[in-house]
């Protein structure tokens, strides 16, 4: 019995995997880094981790094979992410200047949080980063987390949330695109940045 819940965690360990296995555009990134906990540590974890109340999980019965997480404010999960995140973070992936690798790059990425913030965003202070497996995709499974997500930010008076999307994850593209995801205002032409406001019927 597929199910959403709040994150628990327990579930950490599935997140990573889950995080890997979607990784490369909508497709399996095992391999693809020094450490295939490499993007959990950027895009899942951190946000579990520090704020648990907004990551929610798509439970089997056996195993979590689906996950949103995000943040109300990305200004204040910066600051948090540097000062509690940050440390560990650093302590388990050397820094190199410049980066030239993928490897490198995507290690760089997760030593400068100010990357989170993107221009434009001031109506939607929340981001996100939601992953399913493919055995749970086209079921409507990532509908129900953001709905899940967008009544949680209501709660807390947030007006609108974001997220990026790489050019290339077409499949994330039209599915974002199918809720109402739009690029913002601010820059009405780039497809790589998305937003919606949280009283959005979707």
């Amino acid at each position: 019995m597929n199910r959403i819940r709040p994150y628990e965690p327990r579930d950490l360990a599935d997140l990573y995997e889950i995080c890997v296995r979607t990784g490369a555009a909508g497709d399996d990134a095992t391999g693809q880094y020094s450490s295939d906990d490499l993007l959990g540590d950027i895009f899942a974890a951190p946000y579990a981790t520090l704020e648990p109340e907004l990551a929610f999980v798509v439970d089997t019965g056996d195993r979590v094979a689906g996950y949103l997480v995000a943040t109300a404010d990305t200004a204040a999960f910066i600051e948090r992410y540097r000062e509690e995140w940050l440390p560990r973070f650093d302590a388990r992936y050397r820094l190199v200047e410049p980066a030239v690798t993928a490897d490198q790059k995507m290690i760089a990425r997760g030593h400068n949080p100010d990357s989170m913030i993107a221009p434009g965003t001031e109506l939607f202070p929340a981001h996100l980063h939601i992953d399913l497996l493919p055995e749970l995709q086209g079921q409507g499974f990532g509908r129900a987390l953001m709905r899940t997500l967008l009544a949680a930010l209501r709660e807390r008076g947030v007006p609108g949330v974001h997220l990026g999307v790489g050019i290339r994850n077409l499949g994330a593209r039209a599915f974002y695109a199918r809720l109402g995801f739009r690029p913002l205002p601010a820059d009405p032409t780039n497809e790589t940045l998305l937003g919606i406001r949280t009283d959005a019927v979707l």
